[in-house]
């Protein structure tokens, strides 16, 4: 059996650590607008939204999606 964590491009890398690469990208006002939830768009932190995204599956994947398809442009700052 071959290991998939090699291609895995979340392995390794925490929520928080995840989210606060996309913060310091697009700032809590362009995430509000890409992800429409409410701990992105009122009184944002990276801590209240820790706390939601770890307890609400669809948004946590909705992130994960965005950390995905926005590596490239990290991997190019």
């Amino acid at each position: 059996m071959q290991n998939n964590t090699s291609n895995n491009p979340l392995h390794g890398i925490t929520l928080q650590n995840m989210l606060e690469q996309l913060v310091a990208f697009y700032g809590f006002d362009t995430l509000g607008e890409l992800i429409t939830i409410r701990c992105f768009r009122e009184n944002p932190s990276v801590k209240s939204s820790l706390t939601f995204l770890r307890k609400t599956d669809w948004a946590r994947k909705k992130v994960e999606k965005l950390y995905i398809d926005t590596l490239p442009k990290l991997k190019n700052q």
